[in-house]
């Protein structure tokens, strides 16, 4: 099984354990239900989030200047941090995330796999695809069509971008 796919079942196993059936995913729960700390502080300029360990204790730090959906992402995509790639954060320490969910020529050139595999486990699991079929009504979404996709946005608190993106890899 790809990494992508080995994250985004992993987000599948969190939705299962807990008990997601409906929109928006609780991602704030499900982080604290799973130990981790979660810290909001505006940071300066493109920092989107951090995850690291302190104490023996997974942390995360998001960005409280940016977009209440951009902030969700990022919780996701830090957690995803703590569950795919701990043993990194044990040995690196602090993992920092800038202009997550952009097109930096890292990420569109897919070299950097964990920030991939960080994505796409966060898409997972913001947006499982058993909601999404509810949400649609089990219809495809037209990408281009701005307003459908921003209300389907909307139902789970995240960005045009990030449902966009998880879309596209449906």
């Amino acid at each position: 099984m790809a990494r992508k796919e080995q994250a985004r079942q992993k987000a599948r196993e969190l939705v299962a354990r807990f008990g997601v059936q409906s929109v928006p995913v609780p991602i704030d729960r499900i982080a604290r239900g799973l130990g981790v700390t979660v810290q909001y502080a505006p940071f300066d300029g493109e920092l989107s989030g951090m995850a690291f360990i302190k104490d023996g204790k997974p942390m995360i730090g998001i960005n409280s200047l940016h977009t209440a959906s951009r902030q969700r992402f990022t919780l996701a995509h830090e957690l995803a941090h703590h569950i795919l790639h701990r043993e990194k954060l044990e040995t690196d320490g602090v993992h920092v995330d800038k202009g997550i969910l952009r097109r930096d020529s890292l990420t569109s050139e897919g070299t950097d796999e964990s920030e991939i595999e960080a994505n796409n486990f966060a898409a997972e699991l913001l947006m499982p695809e058993g909601l999404l079929d509810v949400v649609l009504g089990g219809r495809n979404v037209d990408l281009e069509d701005e307003e459908a996709v921003a209300a389907a946005a909307r139902k789970f608190r995240v960005s045009s971008t990030a449902l966009q993106f998880r879309l596209q890899r449906s």
